[in-house]
């Protein structure tokens, strides 16, 4: 039963209405409010909520802002992981719009409203903030709050506003693969260019599908086409690479699991080619240094819109036209889920016709 009684100050004036409720089985709910009418309204909610079983009790989540959380998850929750400097970003993106919003009052509008706020805004060379980044942040939010939920035990009155809105919408995924005689043409170009190291980085790309942090030491800097910021990473180390077994095995992946990667012939005929530096490196290069070079290559062999990346297309899409089947790929490339695997392959029709007779 509830009952609401007004609130004074020292000087007698009404400052607003207490409301106490008590029902057998749940704790005590006090709450003050400026009007009466609210008072009633809050009273009347809760007696309706505990009759029907589904109360929930408010007070840490009134009492924690998203701020709080977001800080709570990267002591808790990232200071654990090796590679966290993209996911430390996107919280302090979402604390410049959320700090000080109470957990019991984060809706979906609003949540809504930063999505649309944040494509507007302007990212890193200028460009608009891109949907897939929008993607992310929103995703991160989800699994702050689902860990407050589940694990903190912190109440969400509305549920996981998350859960209702709509995510942003994505380009299409890049399908570009090498044409006609570009391979040649771009071999060749990157054979000619000034970085002895760049044709056996690319011919290595190619032949094993591996990521470009998997294979070069990367530092960290910002890429300007893309505007990501490579996660810091030794590249592929001699020690790790086994010629006579034909493997190599990468003990830190971008997915944070470790895979043994076996190589071609071709892969381990450009192994064997390359001398051996003194700090252990497969590939005396950068990351950074080789994008520029592998532009540059580009631009001579008159490529255009080929990426670095765009070989880990080729080359998963060219293990499917062996004959391999998708778990073998995956153990391979190290994708996760038959989705992600699919994004990063494109099959040419007039191969498949070949298969069909």
């Amino acid at each position: 039963m509830a009952t609401i009684t007004p609130r004074n100050d020292d000087q007698g004036i009404r400052i607003g209405w207490q409301v106490r409720v008590r029902k057998k089985g749940y704790p005590q709910q006090v709450k003050t409010f400026r009007t009466k009418s609210e008072a009633e309204r809050w009273a009347r909610t809760v007696e309706s909520e505990m009759d029907r079983g589904a109360w929930q009790d408010r007070t840490e989540a009134e009492r924690t802002t998203i701020g709080e959380l977001l800080n709570r998850y990267a002591r808790e929750v990232l200071a654990d992981r090796k590679h966290c400097t993209p996911e430390l970003s996107r919280l302090k993106t979402l604390k410049d719009h959320f700090a000080s919003t109470s957990v019991a009052r984060l809706t979906s509008s609003a949540i809504a409203e930063f999505r649309d706020h944040r494509l507007k805004e302007q990212g890193r060379g200028g460009k608009p903030v891109s949907g897939q980044t929008v993607k992310h942040e929103l995703g991160l939010l989800h699994r702050v709050l689902k860990k407050a939920e589940r694990e903190w035990g912190i109440a969400l009155p509305l549920g996981l506003p998350t859960e209702k809105v709509q995510a942003p919408k994505l380009p299409q995924a890049r399908d570009r693969r090498l044409q006609g005689d570009e391979e040649d043409r771009l071999l060749s170009e990157c054979g000619r260019g000034q970085n002895p190291w760049l044709l056996p980085v690319v011919c290595f790309a190619i032949e094993t599908a591996m990521r470009a942090g998997e294979i070069l030491q990367t530092k960290g800097t910002t890429d300007k086409e893309t505007g990501e910021r490579p996660i810091q990473t030794t590249g592929l180390l001699w020690k790790h690479v086994d010629l006579n077994k034909r493997t190599a095995f990468l003990p830190e992946t971008k997915n944070g699991t470790a895979r043994t990667v076996p190589l071609s012939s071709a892969a381990v005929e450009v192994l064997r080619g390359l001398p051996r530096p003194l700090d252990e490196r497969v590939f005396g290069a950068t990351y950074e240094a080789i994008h520029l070079s592998f532009n540059r290559a580009c631009r001579r062999a008159a490529i255009e819109d080929l990426r670095f990346h765009d070989l880990r297309h080729e080359a998963t899409s060219r293990l499917f036209e062996k004959g391999l089947n998708p778990m073998q790929v995956a153990a391979i490339t190290g994708h996760k889920t038959l989705q992600m695997l699919k994004r990063y392959t494109h099959l040419r029709a007039e191969d498949l016709a070949k298969l069909l007779g």
